[in-house]
């Protein structure tokens, strides 16, 4: 199973098991869509926004803070093994590798367009300043990167 899978299982058990009763709020309405508290209602005991927290219960714990997991962990009522669980699941996310890998290459028409330009060196870098393309001019200048 993946981080994200965990998270999301572990917080929202975690969310269904709690009633209004439990966490001391009122319980507005007979009728409750949902077992358990509401995303809202994890979100105000928690002291997040709600979109933040809709964030969190969809698996994206990396870069959390610890005083984010400790008012998360108040908010469910977990236990010691409860809590240390969710940390541990939050260093996972930290560490995970991003999902996609910068685009190593350019496109045909952008080689082309660097290839069309002979009088004068030309490249193509990335957000990380990677060198992902030149033409003849741009690889004579570069010769020591390539």
């Amino acid at each position: 199973m993946d981080i994200e899978n965990e998270v999301r299982d572990f917080l929202s058990s975690r969310r269904a098991r709690l009633t209004p009763d439990l966490a001391g709020l009122p319980a507005w309405g007979g009728n409750r869509r949902v077992k358990g508290l509401r995303r809202e209602e994890v979100a105000m005991l928690a002291g997040v926004s709600v979109e933040y927290y809709v964030r969190l219960e969809r698996g994206n714990l990396g870069g959390v803070s610890e005083s984010v997991l400790d008012a998360l962990a108040n908010a469910l009522q977990l236990d010691e093994a409860e809590r240390s669980h969710l940390h541990d699941l939050a260093r996972a996310a930290s560490l995970r590798r991003p999902r996609s890998a910068p685009r190593a290459r350019v496109r045909p028409a952008v080689q082309w367009l660097l290839d069309s330009m002979d009088g004068t060196a030309a490249y193509v870098r990335n957000a990380r300043t990677d060198l992902l393309a030149t033409n003849a001019l741009g690889r004579a200048l570069y010769a020591p990167v390539y």
